[in-house]
């Protein structure tokens, strides 16, 4: 890496237990080996957000929504400039290594490509119209980053360095994503006397060093990962991870494909096989075994095997295959049901709370004398219609030109329409 190159340093302004470091301090923290190597981490802070999870009961027909919740765990301003320097090291010699073992058209997740989700569903779907007559197994890693082997993680990345034992500074790294800590955000704000609500408030840092010993360590406020398994998912660094962590796994893979006239990808925990028809059984159980030599397991429930079959210049799946948010049954491209009953849901919580604020605005324009104002639909469209540069809408109209998909194009046509519906209502 060049000296002058500092594209793995971001100002980052959120509040934690140190201070935001500019850019000639967090160079001299991460180009010193020394200093990396002997490096107190502070523990990361966490808070969940509720995800909604749609899905399509298969008895009736209706869509449920389940509220599932995420863990966030975020690292200390200095922690996460030295996982963004190493990660950008590493990365150089995981390119490297990936085109030495002919690796880089199997790994598609966190990586420099220049290409996403809908370039390479749409090279998945065109290699299976080329083979015509074939099947595609897809298979997802159970808890992918919370299973992570503590010594396999450690072997990967010591064979990347091609060195025995990692040098101290990756082992202090290595330390803190496997024995990590993290610190609750809302307890930790409640002890302190923080709002939730303006959490800053004159602050640059969530309290000094004596306080973080007395109060947050003493208070028994840090939970701290003693399993030999799981790394946190979210740090700068801990992606490059996780594709380290499978190199064998994608090479013993992309091996067992070419040896069939196959195909193999893998976007982080998503598996795909583009194998013939007769060996798909073969490759289901062939890849589960060896994920299991990861200490990893194939989740049961989303095993998808399909059968594609050719008569002459007809294609047809025994059922669609859904992968990176779309499905494909052979003839049509289509995005999947739940991305698009997700954004109806969150467009309607979107419009519901653009009325209540125009409701609230207009009543203190009353109190004051002042002319009521209309819904800013402005701002609604560039959020919810084909308008906004970077939505769900202006995403599937992006995929449907890529794809060459009408069919994706019908279905993103009636939205326009219930959105306008929503704001009349």
């Amino acid at each position: 890496m060049a000296t002058d190159d500092f594209s793995w340093y971001r100002h980052r302004n959120y509040l934690h237990f140190d201070n935001p470091l500019g850019k000639k301090s967090a160079e001299a923290l991460v180009k010193n080996p020394l200093r990396v190597k002997s490096h107190s981490f502070y523990p990361l802070i966490s808070y969940e957000i509720e995800s909604i999870k749609i899905a399509k009961d298969a008895a009736s027909g209706s869509i449920e929504k389940k509220k599932k919740p995420r863990p966030i765990r975020y690292a200390a301003h200095a922690d996460s400039h030295i996982y963004s320097f190493y990660s950008t090291i590493l990365s150089q010699k995981y390119e490297d290594l990936l085109r030495d073992k002919a690796l880089s058209e199997h790994v598609l997740a966190f990586r420099p490509l220049g290409k996403n989700n809908i370039d390479f569903a749409a090279e998945a779907f065109e290699d299976i119209r080329v083979m015509g007559t074939c099947a595609a197994v897809a298979l997802d890693i159970t808890g992918f980053f919370d299973n992570i082997d503590h010594a396999i993680l450690k072997d990967a990345w010591c064979d990347l360095l091609g060195e025995a034992r990692l040098p101290g500074d990756h082992f202090a790294i290595f330390k803190s994503l496997t024995a990590y800590s993290y610190v609750p955000k809302l307890a930790l704000y409640r002890q302190l006397g923080i709002s939730q609500h303006n959490p800053k408030n004159n602050r640059k840092r969530v309290c000094e060093p004596r306080i973080f010993r007395e109060i947050v360590r003493g208070g028994n406020l840090i939970t701290t990962n003693e399993n030999a398994y799981g790394i946190p998912q979210g740090s700068p660094i801990s992606a490059l991870l996780s594709n380290i962590y499978m190199v064998e796994f994608d090479e013993e893979a992309s091996k067992l494909a070419r040896s069939i006239n196959g195909k193999y990808y893998r976007y982080c925990d998503d598996i795909l096989f583009i194998v013939p028809i007769d060996q798909k059984d073969r490759i289901a159980n062939k890849a589960k075994t060896m994920i299991r030599g990861l200490k990893l397991e194939i989740n049961k429930k989303k095993i998808a095997v399909r059968s594609f079959t050719q008569r002459g210049n007809i294609q047809r799946a025994d059922y669609p295959l859904q992968y990176l948010g779309f499905t494909f049954d052979g003839e049509r491209i289509l995005i999947r049901s739940a991305a698009l009953a997700r954004y109806s849901d969150k467009m309607k919580r979107g419009v519901k709370f653009a009325k209540a604020t125009m409701r609230k605005r207009n009543g203190l324009r009353v109190l004051r004398g002042e002319p009521v104002k209309p819904l800013y639909r402005k701002s609604l469209y560039r959020l919810y219609s084909h308008v906004g540069r970077r939505n769900f809408l202006s995403y599937g109209y992006r995929a449907a030109r890529r794809m060459n998909s009408p069919a994706i194009k019908r279905q993103l046509k009636p939205l326009w329409r219930r959105l306008e519906e929503e704001i009349e209502r």
